[in-house]
């Protein structure tokens, strides 16, 4: 007869990290986050005592504290242009999310119906969009919808592209067995090539988010009109035909922080969707 008895389950179960792996993870988040921080400030000091040690006039290189002064003096110029180019960006790159993934799915539907229409969306995206600006720019009906025109241009093909490979990489064991329980192609869409696709329409809302900043910002470059609707592209060139180079790099200043806070809120969008569950996203022990 055993003497052995049986020990309770603790509360505590094994799978909870242990406190020391908590401040480790802690720890590397925070040097994630100070690292660039401090490279960032590492570099705007070594900016400052180069055009002050130098002596750099400002309408040369002004210096950061030149910028700042510039940001904060300028800011009701600046902020409606950061809003107009905000709202191009992002209806632009809204338009491009539907109409990639709509057409993505139009294409799968046959082999022959992707033969006849891809290669048209595969011109489209070959062709600079600084050659075709000006065009664009002609035949729209207003300047806003060439800019938005041009905006869902760019970033139409990198999400059309991963959508195509996403759903067309599914795994065929898991369609057969959607065929063997007689799934329809809409059920099969949905339940199954549609979650797949997820990870590729992730890496394509990410580039194309991106590129829709970029492409809204050459369409204007192009465009070159001035207004209230005008937006941080016109202030750009406004600021360089007045040599006001602190406002300028403000305005520079300010399309590179929208280009970090669309790549922030994609990546973020993009991880709230596939921590749980895909590779990419999930941390690894080892």
């Amino acid at each position: 007869m055993s003497n052995s008895t049986s020990l309770p389950l603790s509360a505590e179960t094994t799978d909870a990290p242990s406190e020391p792996a908590l401040r480790a993870g802690n720890a590397e988040r925070s040097l994630s986050i100070l690292v660039p921080l401090l490279t960032v400030v590492v570099l705007i000091l070594l900016w400052q005592l180069l055009v002050v040690g130098a002596g750099i006039p400002q309408y040369i290189l002004p210096s950061p504290l030149a910028v700042a002064k510039a940001l904060v003096s300028d800011w009701g110029i600046l902020s409606p242009a950061l809003w107009v180019t905000t709202e191009i960006t992002f209806i632009s790159l809204a338009l491009a999310l539907i109409g990639g993934v709509g057409f993505a799915i139009f294409l799968v539907q046959s082999r022959w119906i992707e033969l006849a229409f891809y290669p048209l969306a595969v011109i489209l995206q070959v062709t600079p969009i600084v050659a075709i600006a000006p065009l664009i720019l002609i035949y729209a009906p207003t300047r806003e919808a060439a800019l938005l025109i041009c905006g869902f241009l760019v970033a139409f093909f990198p999400i059309l592209s991963n959508m195509v490979q996403g759903l067309k990489s599914v795994d065929h064991n898991l369609l057969n067995l959607f065929d063997l329980y007689g799934a329809s192609r809409w059920q099969t869409l949905l339940h199954l090539k549609l979650p797949a696709a997820q990870p590729y329409f992730m890496t394509g809302l990410r580039i194309g988010g991106g590129l829709s900043l970029i492409a809204s910002v050459v369409a204007e470059f192009a465009a070159g009109s001035g207004g209230p609707n005008s937006g941080l592209a016109f202030r750009l060139l406004e600021a360089q035909y007045r040599q006001n180079m602190p406002r300028l790099f403000a305005a520079l200043l300010l399309l590179s922080a929208l280009g970090v806070a669309i790549f922030a809120l994609t990546s973020f969008i993009s991880w709230l969707s596939l921590h749980r569950w895909h590779e990419s996203s999930l941390k690894r022990e080892n």
